[in-house]
């Protein structure tokens, strides 16, 4: 994907590539885009990719989901963290 390429390559030699690294990036370039933006560089993807993107959308919200549950087991009934 394009805008992943550029990514990396403009911060390949500033960060170390760990995730809090990548959060910060994601976060960054994720604030500066809108909705339109967004389905614009979905449109972009090729058919390996969206697929690759819906998966990894599925595994880390069913990820977040279970984890809740976890949470709720831990802190009691009142936990509840939305993820988004």
């Amino acid at each position: 994907m394009k805008l992943i390429d550029e990514l990396f390559e403009l911060y390949r030699d500033k960060l170390t590539g760990d995730e809090e690294d990548l959060d910060m990036i994601t976060f960054a370039v994720l604030e500066g885009y809108d909705h339109e933006d967004l389905i614009e560089i979905v449109k972009e993807m090729n058919e390996y990719e969206l697929h690759y993107f819906i998966r990894l959308y599925m595994l880390e919200t069913l990820k977040g989901k279970f984890a809740q549950i976890e949470g709720r087991k831990e802190n009691g009934p009142d936990y509840y963290k939305p993820l988004h």
